[in-house]
């Protein structure tokens, strides 16, 4: 069973969502992120849990190594 959780509630960006981005289109920051979604236009509450999903995923050391 896969669970998916919404880190924006506000435009239903789920983690999901920024994983792929980082695996898929290697997005390494939130500045990236919010390109390409609606992620903290709204209530901005999400933009925390948004960069401790970035960290799990590897994308921040990964920008750090190169």
């Amino acid at each position: 069973m896969v669970f998916i959780m919404y880190v924006c509630l506000c435009h239903g960006v789920s983690d999901k969502k920024i994983k792929q981005l980082v695996l898929e289109e290697g997005l390494t920051d939130i500045k990236q992120i919010k390109k390409c979604t609606a992620l903290g236009s709204q209530c901005g509450k999400c933009v925390k849990m948004a960069k401790e999903i970035l960290t799990e995923t590897g994308a921040i050391e990964y920008s750090e190594a190169s």
